[in-house]
This record gives structure tokens, sequence and C-alpha cells, in this order.
């Protein structure tokens, strides 16, 4: 994207799209002051789509606005396995790919990704209804139906509708650091951070009181990163035995609890970097990280740059 110029997002509504599909992104990345982004809502044709759930869609932009976008986000349709996308929209899917944009999907919108050809020889994930269907009908595509979303760099996917507040964090979080995405998780009051490994579907019918008790403990873990946090210490928060709270906190998250915990305090970590101008070696004193070398360590290990790198990149 040029600089000096916001970066520019297209909603790409087809017939029969979910209405929370389609507002996910454009409330997420909405054109307003704090946000560093301009939205344009488009579909085949300029004017009216027909939408799901008895709605419908009046779109001031045709497919001239994927050619315009950075980020294109192809919301999900109610019948994908019936009513593929036109061809019109398929060659314009292709060729902003080809032209370096990113393309993202929420929900079924996986099914357009996936009649470009944009999906083949990837990991991609879509609604758990559907799954199976996708992997049917796009043999070429690996499905991966146990998680919240997939990032392939220009490709993205998520599961159904929730999950795409998740993917659009996630880009968020990629774009412009954690604080951001954090100030934009606030707006929507959604939690700030999902993994994407989490399990999109578990079968339970009745949620187990121990559920709340997780997000207690988690929320205590956040107001005491820089404290010395064990498995013991956390299990005991949560009034559990570590085995059960190790095997409930990762079907939870999708992360064991420490690995959770070290994730909570590069976030902590990264959003310090971003706001203030303490030293790497104080950074890492207050996230809970020790030294500046463990600091580094990590940073290097799971965001692949240096502290010094990600405080010229995202400071403001």
């Amino acid at each position: 994207m040029p600089s000096g110029r916001l970066h520019r997002v297209a909603v790409l509504v087809l017939d029969g799209a979910k209405p929370l599909d389609v507002g996910i992104p454009a409330q997420v990345f909405s054109s307003r002051p704090s946000m560093p982004y301009e939205v344009r809502v488009c579909g085949p044709t300029a004017g009216r789509v027909r939408g799901g759930d008895g709605m419908a869609y009046v779109v001031d932009h045709g497919l001239d606005a994927v050619a315009w976008a950075d980020t294109v986000f192809v919301p999900g349709w109610r019948t994908p396995a019936d009513t593929p996308p036109p061809a019109s929209v398929v060659d314009a899917l292709r060729n902003a790919h080809s032209a370096g944009k990113r393309i993202a999907a929420i929900s079924t919108g996986a099914f357009a990704l996936a009649a470009a050809g944009l999906l083949d020889g990837r990991r991609a994930t879509t609604h758990w209804h559907y799954t199976r269907i996708l992997r049917d009908r796009f043999p070429k595509v690996e499905v991966d139906e146990d998680v919240l979303f997939v990032d392939e760099g220009t490709v993205l996917t998520s599961a159904g509708a929730a999950s795409g507040i998740d993917l659009c964090l996630h880009i968020v979080r990629r774009d412009h650091g954690v604080a951001l995405a954090n100030h934009v998780a606030r707006r929507l009051v959604s939690a700030p951070h999902r993994s994407g490994g989490q399990a999109q579907y578990i079968e339970r019918s009745v949620p187990e009181p121990i559920d709340d008790a997780f997000t207690d403990t988690r929320e205590w873990v956040l107001r005491h990163l820089g404290d010395p946090l064990t498995l013991d210490v956390l299990a005991r928060r949560a009034q559990v035995s570590p085995r059960t709270f190790s095997r409930r906190f990762l079907a939870a998250t999708g992360y064991t609890p420490m690995q959770w915990v070290l994730r909570a305090r590069i976030d902590l970590a990264r959003e310090l970097l971003e706001r203030s101008d303490l030293g790497v070696d104080q950074v890492a004193a207050q996230a809970g990280l020790g030294t500046d070398a463990n600091l580094r360590l990590h940073f290097r290990r799971v965001l692949g740059v240096s502290p010094s790198a990600y405080r010229r990149t995202f400071h403001h």
C-alpha cells in the first residue's frame, strides 16, 4: 500500500449474503478518525443485492471497488453449495490476488475464494456445517475444520460469523499492532484476541460451571502478568487440579495455560513498546518476561522480529 493514504477495504456482497458476515468487516474497519482504513461495500454490480434472512442491500459500488481495494472481504452467503459466485466475481478475485491484494473470507465466503482457485494447495476453513462440502467440492483445498481462522499470508479464511471478528482483529494486529486491535475490540465489546487454532465447535449440550472460573482466572492473569505465574498457581486460582485445568484450558483457548500466559505477556510487551518510551529491560520486567534477553528470544520466536524493530514499526 502506498504510504500517506488509508488502507482500502472492499466488502464484496454476494446474492444471499448473511447480514452479520457483511456487517463485521464494515464495522471493524469502519471509516472513522481512529482507524487507518477506508471501507467501500460493493456487489457484482452497483445497486440492490438480495441478502439472506429476509434482508437486502443497496451498494454504491460494483466490482470496480475490488480493483480499488488493498484488502477484499467476501462475506458468507446462505447456499454456497447451490449458488456459485458469478463468473465476473471469480475473475475479479483472481485479478485482485494476482495484483498482490489481500483476500479474506468470512464463513462460506471461502467458497468464492475456492471457486477462484485462491485456496488450491492452501489451508483454509469455513463454517463447520460446510467444511465437508468445501472439501468434497474443492479437493485441492486443505480444509481445517477445527480452527477459528487461517492466515495464509495474502489469503485468509474464517469459520462462522463470530470468528469473522477474530479474523478482522487479527488483521488489524498484523497491520498496526496490538494497541489498535485492543482499541477496536473495546469498541466492539469483544475479546481482544482468540487463538486462530481454537476449535470452532465443541459437542457439549450444557456448559459446565468451570468455564466461568476459567474466564475469571484468565482475567486475573491479565492483571498479574508481572507476577510469578505457574500452572499450579493458575489451577489453584480456578479451584481445580492442574491436570483438569490444563485439559479444559486447552479446549477453551487453543493454547496450553503457560503458552497462553506467554502470549499474553508478549502482547503486553508489544503494547508497552508501542505506547511508551520504556527501555527494553523495563518492558521485559513489567510484562513478566524477566530479562531483555528473554524478551528478545520470545519476540524472535513468536513474531520473527526484535523488540527494537517492532518498536520502530509500531511506535506512535
